[in-house]
């Protein structure tokens, strides 16, 4: 990865927007990738929050997303890039190889997954083709997907074990979500059976580590 002199790099280079709440890790993920003689990190954001707002400034063409960030979730702003700044590509890396997030990831639009531990060659080379318009999946993590089945939880039952934690009781859940007591109840009762756990902690745990929510 020896950097090239200015007047042998390309003319247009990769503009890559990367959103990694490890300040350590984005800054060595952008170092890195600012070696490679045709990408470009434009934006460095911590928090879920701050990606479309820096998309919509920085118009990036392809966006570096991990999945666990402070506000809004990596999915959840590949849903939003995909209306918002429609002609940028996502690209999750994460941590969490877990096949729920996979599905989740693809159905926000994602054009790629990969997990942490492979090598900076390899990220440049999957920013190189999610921008030529192809998918890039970690082939381990595809087998578990297709082999884990689909998300058992609907929205709701997501909605409502998501509310639930840090203590959160069924009338803070219900205010929250404008919900009655008794709906939550219901959607809470539905995805306790679903996830084949005692209570709604175990629920929210169970569902968190197969990657529903």
């Amino acid at each position: 990865m020896t950097e090239l002199p200015r007047d042998r790099r390309p003319a247009t280079r990769t503009r890559v927007l990367l959103a990694e709440d490890q300040v350590m890790m984005r800054g060595a993920l952008a170092l890195l990738l600012g070696m490679e003689d045709d990408i470009e990190v434009v934006a460095q954001v911590g928090t879920g929050d701050a990606i479309v707002a820096a998309a919509v400034t920085t118009r990036p063409d392809v966006a570096l997303l991990d999945i666990e960030l402070p506000g809004l979730s990596g999915l959840d702003a590949a849903a939003l890039l995909r209306t918002e700044v429609p002609d940028c590509r996502v690209l999750i890396l994460t941590t969490f190889g877990r096949p729920g997030y996979l599905r989740r990831a693809m159905e926000a639009g994602a054009a790629g997954f990969l997990v942490k531990d492979g090598p900076v060659e390899e990220l440049a080379s999957a920013i190189r083709r999610v921008l030529a318009g192809e998918s890039v999946v970690d082939p381990v993590l595809a087998v578990a997907a297709l082999s884990a089945g689909p998300n058992p939880l609907t929205a709701r039952e997501r909605d409502v074990l998501n509310g639930s934690v840090d203590g959160a009781t069924v009338a803070d859940v219900a205010a929250k979500l404008r919900l009655s007591e008794s709906t939550v109840r219901n959607y809470l009762s539905s995805a306790i059976g679903k996830t084949g756990t005692r209570n709604r902690m175990e629920a929210a745990r169970e569902a968190r580590r197969q990657g529903w929510l």
